[in-house]
């Protein structure tokens, strides 16, 4: 990066936070320089619907696709979690996958988030045409038979056996279903044993024939390649991809506030306690998303100076931002119960006292650095034009790069710190979770504040009926 000369006796009249600032926003500037210097995409559309953006770069030797279906888990059917994620699964058979990879020395990936399905293949520009008959094949011709239904359902029942979820993984879902309950972002993406075995063929029928359409669809081509006659591939190929005839629903509506009793679940076995402290974020839209990543970068940032054990507790703060909300969380893994109770009151005192004052510059030029350097780590090249190009279609906003969010990030000032954690934290009902020794933490953690233990109403036995009173004989009164 170019260093910035700046003369001597300017340098004197600009305070260190105002230049450490400036520093930071112009090292963002030259980075996003590189992604600002590619040439945007030529942007088609198909008659059926399918936008298709292109970067054309002859002498390249090698292509990337990206396909991506602009909606996700958030749409499984309730009680069916996974489901798109099998629907994903079924896109390619490990023969197809195995066939890229070995024989084209490609690369083959298929993501599922909660706002969109993602299929990426890559390999030589030789190699184009059947890398992209691939990607038609696999949402124009998904193999959806008995057949393959079941081998995938077994695939990922052995995958839920084989890989129990760790104690971190456990608290985060426990966390998220807890802030949102059934809504969509309270689920796991890739479901449970248990909705997976409620799965059926018709519900991935259904999933396919709603969701995998060309209206509902953006394909990403950059590489080796000539325009016109990929153009002409594409008419010819997913041209006669029919549109769907009707409307994705556009949103949820959101489920009411949590239970803000500490949840104490026990885990059985385990060596400490794993803590989470969860609030309702901000919407991947909103234009305050970039800066609920600096928030999170003071809050851990405050919370690890307050007890400066959490430093070898793994502890973290995170903000991650969905289409229509999203989830700023709070972690750490702790030796005992009485070290999460104390954990769990410095974090709240945090989340009060950044929503009421403005950080200092010196802190917030710290939490600054550390956000920016998370967003752009590993968006570089390609790929993350290619996301970003994407994201655009996705939320319906200008397709903004990590660095370019990084950037705004970058440019954020303590007072408006101080009104985003406000937005985020000052009258938000928080959902929070402990998993551990359950007697011990229901013990610790009433200490600050009300405890729910997971399964407790439910193993008290209900009152029965009331015994009937015996009947008394109806008043006869006689006639004089």
């Amino acid at each position: 990066m170019k260093s910035l000369n700046i003369p001597k006796g300017v340098r004197r009249f600009i305070a260190p936070g105002v230049l450490t600032a400036l520093i930071l926003v112009c090292a963002a500037w030259f980075a996003a320089a590189p992604a600002r210097a590619q040439s945007e995409p030529r942007r088609e559309q198909l008659l059926n619907g399918l936008r298709i953006l292109l970067v054309s770069r002859p002498a390249d030797q090698n292509v990337l696709i990206r396909l991506r279906v602009h909606s996700g888990a958030a749409f499984d059917l309730a009680g069916k979690e996974g489901l798109t994620a099998a629907l994903a699964d079924l896109m390619f058979d490990q023969q197809t996958r195995d066939y890229v990879t070995e024989e084209l020395g490609g690369r083959l990936e298929v993501a599922v988030g909660y706002d969109a399905l993602d299929v990426t293949l890559a390999g030589r520009a030789s190699d184009f045409e059947r890398l992209l008959e691939l990607a038609r094949n696999a949402v124009m011709n998904t193999q959806l038979t008995p057949e393959a239904v079941e081998r995938v359902r077994a695939a990922r029942l052995k995958a839920f056996k084989d890989a129990a979820p760790t104690g971190a993984e456990s608290a985060d879902r426990a966390a998220a279903a807890r802030l949102y309950g059934s809504y969509p972002y309270g689920r796991t993406l890739s479901g449970t044993p248990e909705s997976l075995a409620r799965i059926e063929r018709p519900d991935l029928l259904v999933m396919r024939d709603r969701f995998l359409n060309p209206d509902n669809t953006t394909v990403v081509i950059v590489g080796g390649f000539d325009t016109r006659r990929v153009m002409r591939t594409m008419r010819e190929s997913f041209g006669v991809w029919r549109k769907s005839d009707r409307a994705v629903p556009a949103t949820f509506r959101l489920p009411d506030p949590p239970d803000q009793r500490t949840l104490v679940v026990e885990r059985a076995g385990a060596a400490g306690t794993e803590l989470r402290l969860a609030v309702r974020g901000l919407a991947r839209t909103d234009h305050d998303s970039p800066s609920a990543h600096v928030v999170a970068a003071l809050v851990l940032g405050r919370w690890l100076a307050s007890m400066p054990e959490l430093k070898d507790r793994a502890a973290f703060a995170r903000h991650e931002a969905f289409r229509e909300a999203g989830i700023f969380r709070m972690g750490a893994t702790l030796t005992t119960p009485a070290e999460a109770a104390k954990a769990l009151e410095a974090a709240r005192a945090v989340l009060r006292e950044l929503s009421s004052a403005a950080p200092t510059a010196a802190e917030l030029d710290a939490a600054k650095h550390t956000a920016t350097a998370a967003l752009v780590a590993g968006a570089q090249g390609d790929e993350a034009l290619a996301t970003a190009w994407l994201d655009e279609h996705t939320y319906r906003t200008s397709g903004a790069t990590a660095r370019e969010l990084a950037r705004a990030a970058g440019t954020l000032t303590p007072p408006e710190a101080q009104r985003v954690a406000a937005r985020l934290f000052l009258h938000t009902p928080a959902a929070t979770v402990a998993l551990g020794d359950a007697a011990q933490l229901r013990a610790e953690l009433a200490r600050v504040g009300a405890v729910e233990v997971f399964g407790e109403a439910a193993a008290k036995p209900q009152p029965g009926p009331a015994p009937a009173k015996p009947q008394q004989p109806a008043l006869q009164l006689k006639r004089p």
